[in-house]
């Protein structure tokens, strides 16, 4: 595969390290997003030398991505668990691994994966690793009174911007919905935040992923770094 900067060649090595974590016969969750979508090609070249694997994909962008390459899908109808989610990150938190997702739309089914998987596995290059979150969280919202949604959210700090597609209309999600991305700054308490506005009415699912990726693999220019996020006793 080839790459022409240094930071795509970073995503590369990631997603090279995670797809090593694959085993025989595993049930994988199949992120959404541009590293994600390397691991998709590079479990492709696995399954045609022989892999078995089935996947159960966060977007209908990787589902298509992974009929292409000839990976088996399955779904929760079939299985209640994953064994493993291979997905990658907007911003992770250096120290408690907590992440901001959703920049490619598919926040809520990465997080229904996420939560039904016995492992999480985030992939991300070294422009994705932060002291504090910062980034403008992705918030999944109803179309209905989403207005009024993100008054509510902007008395939280927030600055709400409604995501639009390509033809400036509201970029729907896979699951019909709207996006606001929310920018609050600097985010010190994201597990609070995360709370708070998920018991708003009118939010589907917010960006933040607290307490959801067990490892995180980092590429950079200093080379592969592998991260886990501390078990409470």
């Amino acid at each position: 595969m080839k790459t022409s900067t240094p930071q795509e060649s970073w995503k590369f090595a990631a997603a090279a390290a995670a797809v090593e974590e694959v085993r025989e016969g595993m049930v994988l969750g199949l992120g959404t997003g541009s590293t994600a979508a390397i691991v998709v090609d590079l479990l492709g070249a696995r399954v045609r030398e022989g892999l078995h694997i089935l996947g159960i994909p966060t977007s209908e962008r990787t589902a298509a991505q992974a009929r292409a390459n000839g990976i088996p899908l399955t779904d929760f109808s079939q299985h209640a668990q994953i064994d493993l989610t291979i997905d990658g990150a907007d911003q992770v938190a250096r120290a408690s691994l907590h992440l901001i997702k959703g920049m490619g739309g598919a926040l809520l089914r990465e997080k229904i994966v996420a939560c039904a998987s016995a492992r999480v596995l985030i992939v991300a290059d070294g422009t994705k690793l932060t002291e504090q979150l910062s980034l403008p969280v992705p918030v999944e919202v109803l179309p209905f009174g989403w207005e009024a949604t993100a008054r509510k959210i902007e008395r939280f700090g927030g600055r709400c911007r409604l995501r639009l597609n390509p033809q400036s209309e509201p970029y729907r999600t896979d699951s019909g919905n709207f996006i606001l991305d929310c920018d609050f700054g600097a985010i010190p308490d994201p597990a609070s935040l995360d709370i708070r506005l998920r018991n708003l009415v009118g939010v589907v699912e917010t960006g933040f992923f607290i307490d959801q990726a067990d490892v995180v693999i980092i590429a950079d220019a200093g080379g592969i770094h592998r991260l886990e996020r501390a078990r409470k006793a």
